[in-house]
């Protein structure tokens, strides 16, 4: 550092700590001695940025990860001033770079807020920020107009953040106390508090409409901060508490995604998934979001599937659907329309030729063509695996067993006691 910027920093940092100016009460706080260094200080030691993301990403540490794709090209990144910020976890928001900041994606910064400043992360510039804002439905009237980011966050900014995020813990479960004594049905299932701590948002879940307008007063008196109550649903909390879905990684309500689709059990009808309410319901307690996934494919798929309800007419008898494999075109049918019995399966191709016999009036002689069972057989000769079953040493243990023992006849009775009491000859009656 330069002569002259470590004298003028030790001069500020006397007059700050002078007893002059504490007992006047003209004394500055941490910020406004972090303004009076930014000036002598350079950029790179007095603010705090993210040197660990390349160009077009930020950090995979943030659920709404974003990839910037025009980041080669600096005309379309200077082409408008607005700035995409993202706080914790959900919660994003669009300022206005007023200040002509050189940001970069990953650049902790201060932004306006109501009262106060916040501190995000920059996830977002350039030409796409605009498309952001279109796709989102960012109105700036409703937000009370566009606000402004401030400043790169220096030291002093993120020592405050820190001390406000070690607060949200301890205030959300004392809230939930208060909630409870006074007898609101609600469940408080976050806390976060903004970046100078001056205020915090209250996420909460509830089925009916609730009255806490004698809880905000409980807890403004409490906290002695601004308090901002947000209502939630159960996938929204799910996704900011996080947590390990059933498939064993972690759920994709709090890994990606941002918006949420009503689930319908109508989606595991389309699967052939049964409905089973504890295995299609996640944490949550709402239906898997991951139901959605591939419910488009199986309708595509299954429109090219005859109907279900259509009853095939052998002269063997008349068969019953039982299920099918959508993908693949295979269609299992019964004997029994309710239970289970003489399962043939077969492709839709057949399926389509034998309803279109039946509406002839005519009737095949088996459901399986004769071609296509001989290519069956061939195909599967047999059972493959029945040398290579599990229980193979089992069978092998309990014949060795076996062989070892030898079987006893029965004798009469008369014979077995006779054979206790052997009776032996005298030498005598040999001679004679």
């Amino acid at each position: 550092m330069h002569p002259f910027c470590s004298d003028s920093r030790s001069t500020i940092q006397s007059q700050f700590n002078s007893p002059a100016k504490k007992k006047g009460g003209l004394h500055m706080d941490k910020e406004q001695l972090a303004d009076k260094l930014a000036d002598i200080v350079p950029l790179d030691t007095a603010t705090a940025r993210n040197m660990k993301s390349c160009r077009g990403c930020t950090r995979h540490t943030t659920k709404l990860h974003v990839y910037d794709w025009l980041h080669d090209f600096p005309e379309l990144q200077n082409a408008t001033k607005m700035v995409e910020i993202q706080f914790k976890n959900t919660r994003k928001g669009y300022y206005i770079n007023s200040n002509d900041l050189q940001l970069e994606q990953g650049d902790i910064v201060a932004v306006e807020a109501l009262p106060g400043h916040d501190i995000g992360t920059v996830t977002l510039t350039g030409k796409l920020v605009e498309l952001q804002m279109k796709k989102n439905n960012f109105r700036d009237e409703a937000n009370g107009g566009l606000k402004r980011v401030y400043r790169i966050a220096r030291p002093a900014d993120l020592e405050k953040y820190e001390l406000a995020k070690e607060r949200e813990q301890p205030t959300m479960i004392r809230s939930r106390e208060i909630a409870e004594e006074l007898g609101l049905k609600m469940k408080i299932g976050d806390v976060e508090y903004q970046g100078d701590g001056n205020k915090a948002i209250f996420y909460y879940i509830a089925d009916e409409r609730v009255d806490f307008r004698q809880l905000i007063k409980v807890l403004a008196s409490e906290f002695r901060i601004k308090i901002e109550m947000k209502q939630i649903g159960a996938r929204q909390e799910a996704g900011r508490i996080g947590g390990i879905g059933p498939c064993g990684r972690e759920m994709c309500c709090s890994r990606w995604m941002s918006s949420f689709v009503s689930v319908s059990t109508s989606a595991a009808r389309y699967q052939d998934i049964s409905i089973n309410p504890q295995k299609l319901a996640g944490q949550c307690g709402k239906l898997k979001c991951c139901m959605n996934y591939e419910v488009d494919a199986y309708v595509e798929a299954q429109r090219a599937l005859p109907s279900r309800e259509i009853v095939l007419e052998t002269k063997d008898g008349s068969y019953y659907h039982f299920k099918t494999d959508v993908f693949s075109g295979r269609m299992t049918y019964s004997s029994d329309k309710f239970n289970g019995a003489n399962f043939v399966t077969i492709h839709k191709d057949r399926v389509f030729e034998i309803i279109k016999m039946n509406k002839k009036g005519e009737k095949p002689l088996k459901l399986v063509e004769e071609g296509e069972e001989k290519s069956r057989n061939e195909m599967y000769p047999g059972d493959l695996l029945g040398d290579q079953s599990i229980t193979r040493f089992d069978d092998q243990d309990e014949n060795r067993g076996r062989g070892k023992r030898k079987s006893r006849k029965k004798r009469p009775d008369n014979v077995s006691r006779n054979k206790k009491f052997k009776y032996r000859k005298s030498p005598g009656e040999d001679k004679e």
